[in-house]
């Protein structure tokens, strides 16, 4: 419905996203919420949307689309000229103004705003400011209004404003493709529909080079590919432009000319017919060629550990298998070794016992992971501080150029397949001349997020030693994490019989029976039988969507776990009800958001929440729109309306978000089969996820197939090619 009126007062407004909270004089006094161009007290607002009912705040009318116009009435206009736009212009002079001019006076400031001196307590320099300020103002306003021609959203153009400002127009009708680099959320379709509404050709070089670095960008992003073949990369950017086969060449002609630029680069040289965007490919370059110094620059020792070894397991009262002893002394004696093993085989022990021969043997380390909540783990478990890889390296942005070197004369890092090759590059760097490092983690668990395939990719180039532990030792008569995990692993289905105390099967099919009892689960059934929280309960799903998908599941959790109730505040962002007490995850790497951390009787301050964090809402403020987040490591970071994008609901969360973590007890829910999502080491991943316990809900049949479906997608990837060439 359309909502007509004048601003009365702005009761909050966030500048960076345009998020606001208005009162509008109608025949009746309205609330409104919901994004606003750039507006002040006094504009006239013809507005879309719908009324709705805030539990706390009452009915509001929740915009979806704002016009603006100049005020028309002489309260208006004096509210307009007097709400804080013009510096310099009180109540008592936007009086005098409006009374001098009348239904004038925004012509007057517009056209020729020198006029305005023959008003009293105007001076020359004030009616100059005044026409500056105002023709800023509605240039600022005009622009968006264009953008919003061509089905912008007004979020996304007031981000693209905020990159060009006045330059925002020429930009576009120049070369809209620039967008997709500068403007965070324009894709290459938002871009190409503005290049095409602009008249441009459809067999431009602007066009088609974007859409080749698009498909190139999007394999890396969605899929993992840090190259792609070059038969596919060209039939993809055909079928993205819409051009018929005939066009090959044209594209092929273009890739050519990118090739010569700089942009991209062939793998020819390495007796393949694959494309690289030169960024990717200098990155795997650099991790190859500091991987190979480390190698080659290490001091290979030849210590005989065995009596150390003993003295470890007597200390801690463990016995360790052969394939762990052989794994420390490697770790100890040589530049670079990899261990890799899955949930029960030890890997935590072996940790603790290389630290332990390195303060014997005089050695400085440093113990690292990709994530908080796996650094944190390796704390807990080692007794040894533990840091990201970010705050390893004291990185605040996405700036790794650093060439400073750690201190720390042997670097552990622990899940390695998570890490994404930005951060290892880094890290490898600043590892100094004659340093070690030793990489722990999975190699069936899934890959990083993010580009690359940095564990694999290692394995296969054959250039590092590897470690394979098998051995499990974490299990007890009537405990199967680890031994059906491990059957699983090699594509045995388990009996599911449920006399384990640690492993249980709930065969449900349809997706709302499968919802009501995870609901039973997480509230009931699991923390009286475990005598826990429900917030040790992690719910895990490969799918995101469906019935009973992790968008679903989140809805319904928080309604049980965390319903909404008077004495808590709440705040709705999109779809999303954020309420004090909300379990939490943050989903993008954030280099600048701040977060304070209590340290002792005091506090340390710092940037960066990333991927993957996980926390709770402590506070949730309305009139400023902003919620407060402690992290899982002590860290409380506040959310403006700008940044609430970055966080949703955590109850339950997907099985590649899970990476890196350990759950006291998790959920796995099976609700349907996709031969290419649902696969075998995503079902092996989410069960290892668990400490203490692991429930599988879902149809038998569709658990059974993902057991014997060991499909993973190639992740086409350059950087075992790179070590195998060896040629630094």
């Amino acid at each position: 419905m359309e909502l007509v009126g004048n601003i009365e007062s702005i009761v909050f407004r966030n500048a960076e996203n345009g998020y606001t909270v208005a009162h509008i004089a109608t025949p009746k006094r309205v609330t409104c919420v919901g994004v606003f161009p750039p507006v002040t007290e006094g504009e006239r607002v013809v507005m879309t949307g719908d009324y709705v009912v805030n539990r706390n705040f009452g009915e509001q009318f929740k915009v979806t689309s704002v016009k603006v116009s100049p005020p028309t009435g002489r309260e208006s206009m004096i509210r307009y000229l007097s709400g804080g736009l013009f510096k310099g212009v009180g109540e008592v002079t936007a009086k005098n103004i409006v009374s001098y001019f009348g239904e004038k006076t925004f012509e007057i400031i517009e056209f020729t705003p020198q006029e305005l001196v023959k008003v009293k307590g105007v001076s020359k320099a004030k009616a100059e400011s005044i026409g500056n300020q105002f023709a800023e103002f509605r240039a600022m306003q005009h622009t968006i209004i264009f953008l919003q021609s061509f089905d912008i959203s007004l979020n996304l153009a007031l981000k693209i404003y905020r990159t060009y400002e006045g330059l925002t127009e020429n930009v576009i009708r120049n070369n809209p493709f620039r967008l997709i680099e500068d403007v965070d959320g324009v894709g290459f379709a938002t871009a190409d529909m503005l290049a095409l509404s602009m008249g441009l050709d459809k067999e431009s070089p602007f066009r088609i080079s974007a859409a080749i670095i698009h498909v190139l960008k999007n394999a890396a992003s969605t899929k993992g590919h840090t190259y792609l073949p070059l038969g596919m990369l060209v039939r993809e950017t055909l079928k993205l432009l819409a051009f018929e086969a005939e066009k090959e060449s044209t594209v092929m002609a273009t890739i050519d000319d990118m090739q010569l630029e700089g942009t991209l680069v062939y793998l020819n040289d390495y007796h393949m017919n694959g494309v690289m965007l030169s960024s990717y490919h200098n990155l795997e370059k650099s991790i190859a060629k500091n991987l190979l110094r480390i190698l080659g620059h290490s001091v290979e020792l030849d210590l005989d550990l065995e009596q150390e070894i003993a003295a470890f397991e007597k200390e801690q009262g463990v016995t360790l298998h052969s394939a762990q002893k052989e794994a420390i002394t490697a770790a100890v004696n040589s530049g670079c070794v990899v261990i890799s093993g899955g949930p029960g085989t030890g890997k935590t022990t072996i940790i603790k016992c290389i630290i332990t021969l390195l303060r014997k043997q005089g050695y400085s380390f440093a113990l690292t992971a990709p994530t908080g909540r796996a650094a944190k783990r390796m704390s807990e478990a080692t007794g040894a501080q533990a840091k990201t890889i970010h705050r390893l390296l004291d990185l605040h942005s996405t700036d790794y150029s650093s060439d400073a070197k750690l201190d720390a004369e042997v670097v552990i890092v622990d899940e390695i397949s998570m890490a994404d090759e930005y951060v290892f590059n880094a890290l490898l760097k600043a590892i100094p001349v004659g340093g070690k490092i030793v990489l722990v983690g999975d190699k069936d668990q899934l890959p990083s997020v993010g580009a690359g395939n940095i564990l694999s990719d290692i394995i296969s180039s054959g250039i590092v030693p590897v470690k394979y532990l098998t051995h499990i030792y974490r299990q007890s008569s009537d405990s199967n994490i680890a031994i059906y995990a491990h059957m699983i692993n090699a594509g045995s289905v388990p009996e599911f019989d449920n006399r384990s105390r640690d492993f249980f099967f709930d065969n449900v099919s349809e997706d709302g029976d499968i919802v009501r009892d995870v609901l039973s689960l997480c509230t009931e059934r699991l923390p009286r039988f475990f005598s826990l929280a429900s917030a040790d309960v992690q719910v895990l799903a490969p799918l995101k969507r469906g019935d009973a998908g992790v968008e679903r599941l989140n809805v319904e959790l928080q309604n049980v776990i965390n319903p909404s109730a008077k004495e808590k505040g709440e705040l709705l962002s999109g779809e999303r009800i954020f309420r004090v007490g909300d379990r939490v995850i943050h989903i993008v790497n954030n280099y600048q958001l701040g977060w304070v951390q209590p340290v002792g009787d005091k506090f340390e301050a710092g940037e960066g929440v990333f991927n993957g964090d996980i926390g709770r809402i402590t506070e949730v403020s309305r009139a400023e729109a902003q919620v407060k987040v402690e992290f899982e490591d002590g860290k409380v970071a506040t959310y403006t309306a700008g940044d609430l994008d970055q966080l949703t609901h955590a109850y339950a969360i997907s099985v590649h978000k899970s990476q890196g973590s350990e759950f006291p007890v998790a959920v796995v829910v099976i609700s349907r089969y996709n031969p290419i999502v649902t696969s075998r080491n995503l079902l092996y991943t989410a069960i290892t996820r668990a400490k203490r316990a692991v429930v599988l809900v879902g149809d038998k049949q569709n658990v059974i197939k993902m057991i014997k479906n060991n499909y993973t997608e190639k992740r086409h990837t350059a950087l075992s090619l790179f070590l195998k060439d060896n040629e630094y």
